[in-house]
């Protein structure tokens, strides 16, 4: 199979980076309406519970949700040394192309993060 293509998800890409925070302080700003403008656009809020767009939402841990016809995934893991790791997961993208654009697009955004919160 080529790279980024799987069996249960299509074709698939993840962007992970590794910051110099604790979790708490990189998921209150990824669910802050600044945060949320990075990784989803202006004005942007999270669905709220019921929402069908909603598909999971472990608060200080990750959110799972439906993002065009494809399923984003966010999350933030610890690191040693009070670090953490954000990832950002999207799968049933519609083909290569369309993988090679999007993770072009979660590397931008994670720059933008990185810009605004590592000093």
């Amino acid at each position: 199979m080529p790279v980024g293509l799987t069996r249960d998800a299509g074709w698939e890409i993840g962007v992970s980076k590794t910051l110099p925070l604790p979790v708490a302080t990189v998921w209150e700003f990824l669910v802050s309406p600044e945060g949320l403008a990075l990784w989803l656009g202006p004005g942007a809020a999270l669905p709220a519970e019921g929402d069908p767009a909603l598909r999971g939402l472990r608060p200080g841990d990750r959110v799972r949700l439906t993002y065009g016809d494809t399923v984003l995934q966010v999350t933030v893991s610890p690191a040693s040394g009070d670090r953490t790791v954000l990832t950002f997961h999207q799968e049933h993208l519609a083909d290569a192309e369309e993988r090679e654009r999007q993770r072009a697009h979660w590397k931008g955004v994670m720059a933008e993060i990185m810009r605004v919160l590592v000093p």
